[in-house]
C-alpha cells in the first residue's frame, strides 16, 4: 500500500475531512488532497504528527517499506508492539517490551547504555560471540552470527543432572544474551545458546523448549 492510499484510509477511518485533517497536522487542505492523489509525501516533522494522531508507525505511514525489528530483543515489529517515547511518539528501533516511556526496560541493556552506550554494548556482544566460535567447540553446533537481549524468564530451562536432580541457572528476572541455532547435522532438536558477563551456555532442546538438556556451562 503506498503512502497516499494509508493517508487516505486512516482519515477515512477516523471520519475526518480533509480540513479537519489539515487542521490537526498545521497544513492545508491542499496539502492533504496532494497527499492522497500521490503528487506528495508529508514531510518528516509532519509524518511525526501524523504518526501520533492515528497511533501508527512512520513505516506504516510510508508503506511500511521495511521490516522493522527490535534492536534489543530481536522482535519483528508492528504498530502494536513498537515502543513509544514520552511524548507518545513511536521509537521504531525497539519493542514496548524492551523500550517504554523513554527507556530501557531490560536491566542488562540498561547496564551497557550506562557503561558506554550503544557502541559498547556491540563490542561486548561480539566478544561473547567470538567466545562461543573460538573456545566451546562443540559438535555440531553452528557459527554463531549474532545475539539477542532475552529475559530469563522466556530462556530459564530447567535441566536434569546426572544424579537425577533437576537445577535451573538462570535467573527469571535477569537478561541474557542469546539465541537459537540449528543443529548442522539436522534433526527435530535445536540448540540454545545464553550467556552474560559470567558464564557461557549451551543446551539443546526440542520443539517449544520440551526434553532440555544441558551441554555446557562455562565460566568465563
Amino acid at each position: 500500500m503506498q503512502t497516499k492510499d494509508v493517508i487516505l484510509q486512516l482519515r477515512t477511518k477516523h471520519n475526518m475531512s480533509q480540513d479537519e485533517l489539515a487542521e490537526k497536522v498545521y497544513v492545508t487542505r491542499q496539502a492533504v488532497s496532494r497527499w492522497e492523489n500521490g503528487d506528495t509525501i508529508p514531510n518528516t516533522e509532519t509524518l511525526k504528527l501524523l504518526s501520533k494522531l492515528f497511533n501508527v508507525s512512520i513505516n506504516t505511514l510510508l508503506g511500511s517499506p521495511h521490516d522493522l525489528v527490535c534492536q534489543c530483543c530481536g522482535m519483528p515489529l508492528e504498530d502494536e508492539n513498537i515502543s513509544k517515547e514520552k511524548d507518545g511518539l513511536f521509537n521504531e528501533e525497539y519493542c514496548k517490551w524492551c523500550y517504554a516511556d523513554g527507556d530501557f526496560t531490560m536491566d542488562f541493556w540498561k547496564q551497557y547504555i550506562k557503561l558506554g552506550g550503544k557502541e559498547k554494548f556491540e563490542q561486548f556482544k561480539q566478544q561473547i560471540i567470538h567466545e562461543f566460535n573460538t573456545l566451546l567447540h562443540i559438535e555440531g553446533l553452528p557459527k554463531v552470527t549474532d545475539l539477542n537481549v532475552l529475559s530469563g524468564s522466556f530462556i530459564n530451562l530447567e535441566y536434569r543432572l546426572p544424579n537425577g536432580q533437576m537445577v535451573k541457572f538462570l535467573d527469571d528476572n535477569a537478561t541474557y544474551l542469546g539465541s537459537q541455532l540449528e543443529c548442522e547435522f539436522g534433526g527435530d532438536r535445536c540448540f540454545g545458546i545464553a550467556a552474560n558477563m559470567e558464564f557461557l551456555l549451551v543446551c539443546t532442546y526440542e520443539q517449544d523448549g520440551k526434553n532440555p538438556e544441558l551441554v555446557m556451562y562455562k565460566k568465563r
